[in-house]
């Protein structure tokens, strides 16, 4: 069992609550402009994760305001490379500003669950993040398209699961259009991932069980009752000797 794993909430996307999920986590994906977000929403949640010990990460979109980066648009590999490196740039240099060394990415919304199925787009995201610094370590699902592109070009992976999500038996998230899409006990959601932990497996809503690795697990920050529930979340894995700490670059 792995008794080490890092607990990630995305930030800086104007939920109202960052201050008290920083107290909680131990990785922050922060928007970076393109769903959310601006230079001194990048800043202030830089600052208050350097505060509290957090290791902080891009959370670059699609360019969509409209939909929070949720909708899936037709875009081009070479779209998504550029995409990708001008927002990686502009974090990378906000970091650097206030003293921190950005430790992650973590694609969001559309764009992250695009590049877990197309080939191109990952081998897209990928290329861009070791273009700006090959030391980031990326957040992909484990067995997918995203995960490989990343591995391909030598990037090191931290395998993402979902608590605060249900899963469907293809492995991926059930989609947010269903009404059965959010989990939202966290005790129930602490037994499934102690469950992806000990045993690599998570029950899908079908009913079958779904091989998965867990280096660091996601609670999104902007689901109602997000703080409380990462809150009993990390309270029920602590009991169960399971250490939060964020992935150490090892590159």
């Amino acid at each position: 069992m792995n008794l080490i794993v890092d607990l990630n909430a995305d930030l800086g996307e104007g939920s109202g609550h960052d201050a008290e999920l920083f107290e909680l986590i131990s990785s922050a994906n922060i928007a970076t402009g393109f769903h959310a977000g601006d230079s001194d929403t990048m800043h202030a949640a830089v600052s208050a994760a350097k505060e509290h010990g957090v290791a902080v990460g891009a959370h670059p979109s699609l360019f969509d305001r409209e939909n929070f980066g949720r909708k899936e648009l037709k875009v081009s590999a070479e779209e998504v490379f550029d995409a990708m490196a001008y927002q990686l740039g502009i974090f990378q240099a906000i970091a650097w500003a206030v003293g921190v060394r950005p430790n992650h990415v973590k694609p969001h919304g559309a764009l992250y669950n695009m590049a877990v199925r197309d080939e191109k787009l990952a081998d897209a995201i990928a290329r861009a993040i070791e273009s700006v610094d090959p030391k980031l370590i990326l957040f992909a699902p484990d067995n997918t398209e995203l995960g490989r592109a990343g591995e391909a070009h030598g990037l090191q992976i931290a395998r993402e699961v979902f608590a605060d999500r249900n899963y469907m038996n293809d492995g991926w998230l059930v989609p947010r259009t269903q009404s059965n899409a959010l989990l939202r006990d966290p005790k129930e959601a602490a037994e499934r991932v102690l469950r992806m932990l000990r045993e690599g497996k998570v029950r899908s809503v079908e009913g079958r069980d779904v091989d998965v690795r867990a280096d660091t697990i996601c609670v999104h920050g902007d689901t109602p009752g997000a703080v409380a529930f990462a809150r009993e979340l990390r309270m029920q894995l602590e009991s169960h000797g399971v250490r939060i700490s964020a992935p150490q670059c090892s590159l």
